[in-house]
């Protein structure tokens, strides 16, 4: 009994921790989701505003027209910044210090937005007119810093693909050499076959008078190793009579007519 109560509390103990391992994966699905489409909520909503702004451009006339123009400008040189150093992280950690420098640029850039957007509400033309240039300078001095960044990132980027492409083009030629390897050898042993070749002359000339003065000092010459026989110089090839089989026989009946004759004188 006390076995069988054991075993129910351990599979109640194991049906409370999967269910509370399906509640925290289902809340974090749900934050992992919610995150999602506020990104894509505020992505929709900027591309609105930016959309927008292009409008006013084209569309109004006087200080609106203006202040959507510095506003326009100001969201785009932010937007590309920050595509660029984004693009270039994954290959270059340290953009990520650019990339905490163009956070809080944009904070000042949103308040900017912000101060720019209560002076399009404005319907006191000569206060528009006061405070419009300050905050456009405010706004190229965001712009410049925000340029400067993404330049720099590119020139980083493009220096970098040159070093690569230097050292991949090395390796290149490095490899082709290593296949053409026959090229190498063939050199060395050019210069070794020329060597060696110079080398047997010289030896055969002094090997060639050696051979005069010991021809004409009597038999020791005659008496040396037989020259070893060619394959197209007939020497030491089989005659007719080994190949048929005659060889034997004939050497028999040659010896048969070699014996003397008994005459009646011999006796």
């Amino acid at each position: 009994m006390d076995v069988f109560g054991v075993m129910i509390g351990l599979v109640l103990l194991f049906g409370v921790a999967a269910m509370v391992l399906a509640v925290i994966g289902t809340v974090k699905a749900a934050k992992a989701v919610g995150a999602k489409i506020e990104k894509h909520e505020a992505n929709a909503r900027r591309a609105v505003e930016t959309a927008t702004l292009k409008a006013k451009t084209y569309t109004r006339v006087g200080p609106p027209a203006q202040i959507a123009t510095v506003r326009l400008g100001l969201r785009t040189s932010l937007d590309g910044t920050r595509q660029v150093l984004e693009g270039g992280l994954a290959q270059d950690s340290q953009l990520g210090e650019s990339l905490a420098l163009l956070d809080r640029l944009d904070t000042h850039a949103a308040e900017l937005d912000g101060e720019l957007r209560m002076l399009e509400r404005e319907p006191d033309t000569a206060r528009i007119a006061a405070k419009l240039p300050e905050l456009r300078e405010r706004a190229e001095r965001i712009t410049h810093s925000a340029e400067t960044m993404r330049w720099a990132a590119q020139d980083r980027m493009h220096r970098f693909a040159d070093d690569e492409l230097s050292r991949l083009s090395q390796e290149c030629e490095s490899e082709a050499g290593a296949l053409r390897h026959w090229d190498v050898a063939g050199g060395a042993s050019g210069a070794a076959g020329s060597a060696g070749a110079g080398g047997a002359s010289g030896s055969g000339g002094s090997a060639g008078v050696g051979g005069a003065a010991a021809g004409s000092g009597g038999s020791a010459g005659a008496t040396g190793g037989a020259a070893r026989a060619g394959l197209t110089d007939g020497k030491g090839r089989p005659s007719a009579e080994e190949l048929l089989g005659l060889a034997d026989p004939l050497a028999k009946l040659a010896q048969r007519l070699r014996k003397p004759s008994t005459g009646p004188s011999a006796g």
